[in-house]
């Protein structure tokens, strides 16, 4: 039987860029992007997306954006700055999401235009969701003002939101045109969203890079009591490990079960919807990165002084190491380990979960031992 065979390539390319205070009259940053981008033909459009609560914590926030904006050349800047609450929540929130694409449509917003969300990981995420799915891609800009989206969802090619009580069960990989990484957003964080964004980093270290590890180990009391220096080169060497992977792991799109990215994550996931996310996703990682560790240990991959190191590090960020729900209860089952499947269907296929070799060197098994991990968890208990 004849058949026609296709076969091409997509080149994607963004800058991450880092900087302070973007919204400066005399920060070029931005304005230098944007005016690249312009044509001489017809002015392209831009609507942002705002973090409420950066809002708030910022004062003239809003309209020091719109004076920014509206001075860059060859752009027209829409007529309002969508303004929302920031959090978890959004994603969960499917009229919010309609609301948004259907304000693509009322400032007509196409595919030369550009979506601009300025938030968290969580409104990065469903702005990265809406721009995906208007007119089939529309471009979009990230800015993100945390910890974790500064050095990782923010810049990735991930977009989502939930559904069904599913974490990022409805999305798209589209990457963003840019990333600018403002630190004078960091400043009006709360400790519990500055501390938990490490997570990210400690995670990216211990499945690719000692030195790292090595590096926050010695520096994680001055991280957790507000080291901006420090914070800052933490966010730009994570970035720079998240970016590596994506752009040379040879799997962006996520194709296969493969994610070592996710290590720590698969019951995260699951701690977030099972506490109707009154867990920060960076603490719940941090619950899964220790539960994970303490099972490496216990296949004997890693030592238990190393295992004791990855647990003292999360502790001297200030974040927890265990949680109740990894307990059976009443009889039944933990519901958190219960969800390896949930978590097996979300890859597709086999189950690939990534644990600890060595610190510094990750490892991907297809298999978890149920009693075992109920040890680690009592493990971690014995250790909060």
């Amino acid at each position: 039987m004849e058949y026609l065979l296709q076969n091409f390539n997509v080149n994607f390319h963004y800058q991450v860029h880092f900087t302070s205070q973007l919204f400066s009259p005399d920060n070029n940053c931005l304005r230098a992007y944007l005016e690249a981008q312009a044509v001489h033909t017809h002015l392209k459009k831009i609507l942002v997306v705002l973090d409420q609560g950066m809002a708030g914590h910022h004062a003239g926030l809003t309209q020091q954006i719109a004076t920014y904006l509206k001075t860059i050349k060859g752009f027209e800047l829409a007529p309002e700055i969508l303004t929302i609450t920031g959090g978890e929540g959004v994603k969960n929130d499917l009229p919010l999401f309609l609301n948004l694409v259907n304000a693509i449509d009322k400032y007509k917003i196409d595919r030369h235009s550009y979506l601009i969300g300025i938030g968290g990981g969580s409104l990065l995420d469903l702005v990265g969701f809406v721009a995906a799915v208007s007119h089939r891609g529309v471009k979009h800009i990230r800015i993100p003002t945390t910890v974790l989206s500064q050095n990782d969802s923010g810049i990735g090619v991930k977009n989502g939101i939930n559904f069904n009580g599913k974490k990022n069960f409805l999305g798209a990989f589209a990457p963003p045109q840019a990333v600018f990484n403002d630190s004078q957003f960091l400043t009006t964080l709360e400790k519990r969203d500055w501390n938990s964004g490490m997570v990210e980093a400690v995670k990216v270290a211990l499945i690719k890079d000692l030195a790292f590890f090595e590096w926050m180990e010695a520096r994680a009391l001055a991280l957790s009591n507000g080291n901006m220096a420090d914070m800052q080169e933490l966010i730009y060497r994570c970035a720079a490990l998240h970016m590596q992977h994506i752009g040379n792991g040879g799997d962006p799109f996520e194709s296969g079960s493969s994610r070592p990215l996710d290590f720590g994550h698969w019951s995260a996931h699951k701690l977030e919807q099972l506490t109707n996310f009154a867990l920060r996703h960076g603490e719940a990682v941090a619950i899964g990165v220790a539960l994970d560790s303490v099972y490496s240990y216990l296949l004997g991959w890693l030592s238990e002084s190393d295992m004791k190191r990855i647990i003292t590090v999360l502790k001297n960020m200030q974040l927890p190491v265990w949680h109740p729900l990894l307990e059976r209860q009443g009889g039944q089952e933990s519901p958190v380990i219960a969800g390896l499947e949930e978590f097996r269907e979300h890859l597709g296929g086999q189950l690939t979960v990534s644990l600890l070799r060595k610190i510094g060197q990750g490892e991907d098994v297809h298999e978890m031992n149920l009693e075992m991990l109920y040890k680690a968890a009592a493990i971690t208990k014995s250790m909060q």
